[in-house]
């Protein structure tokens, strides 16, 4: 009999070790975690009612997606949950910013999500869910964000298109789009201080509460907080160029 599992990548830190902990509370036979270092994942042992498969990958190595899929060739489990988290930001301008870092980026939330959602999906039943971090700058072009809002704006619309290419297989795919959240992403995508203005800033922990609940309504898009609703909500009637020069002049550009 196959084992009935969830799948968190990204888990190590943030929104991906929150949403293990509370996998850790459904009933599941395993939760397979995937990070880069295997160190943070193995202390997610602790606590945790389901086995805890702590599995070291780099997402945005190609090499990587021949691994994960041969171990669900072996295994064979049941995917109840998938949750792809893996991801960065890189904060400032283009030009100026590393332009390996920023092609890397590319590979792991777009090419790498979008990998693990293939492969993935043999092994996921009919009320399955599929749960993919997207972003609050997934919604207009956002200046000195640039190549991680497109990345997300990717994340989002694939997201909702393969909604709609499930349906008839009654697997439920969700974005998730968090405004800002304080974590160990700041660390690695803040670089100098060009963006100076941080309207709010939710937890990890807010989140992802947020996003189990609009899980079980089987919410198409989950976003955080009414103020943020009504934020996308003005975005998409204003013109582009509006949204960009009010974020512009927020940043003092």
């Amino acid at each position: 009999m196959s084992k009935r599992i969830a799948i968190v990548t990204g888990a190590s830190g943030g929104i991906g070790r929150e949403f293990t902990r509370l996998m850790c509370e459904e009933s599941l036979d395993e939760i397979w975690v995937i990070a880069r270092r295997e160190e943070r994942l193995l202390e997610l042992q602790k606590d945790c009612r389901a086995k805890i498969r702590p599995i070291a990958l780099d997402l945005a190595v190609s090499e990587s997606y021949e691994i994960y899929k041969g171990l669900l060739e072996e295994h064979k489990p049941e995917i109840q949950v998938l949750i792809n988290n893996a991801g960065f930001g890189l904060f400032g301008e283009f030009s100026q910013l590393d332009l390996e870092k920023q092609l890397n980026l590319i590979d792991l939330n777009v090419k790498g999500l979008t990998a693990m959602t293939h492969i993935s999906l043999p092994y996921m039943p009919a009320g399955s869910h599929l749960l993919n971090l997207a972003s609050n700058s997934s919604w207009q072009p956002v200046p000195y964000i640039n190549v991680y809002g497109s990345s997300k704006a990717y994340v989002m619309n694939f997201s909702r298109a393969l909604e709609m290419e499930l349906k008839k297989r009654k697997i439920h795919v969700m974005a998730i789009a968090p405004h800002w959240i304080k974590t160990e992403f700041f660390n690695r995508a803040v670089h100098d201080d060009t963006i100076k203005y941080y309207d709010r800033f939710y937890t990890s922990q807010q989140v992802v509460d947020k996003a189990m609940k609009d899980l079980r309504k089987k919410k198409s898009v989950s976003i955080m907080g009414f103020p943020i609703r009504m934020q996308v909500r003005l975005v998409k009637l204003l013109p582009v160029k509006w949204v960009m020069g009010i974020w512009c002049k927020q940043q003092g550009k």
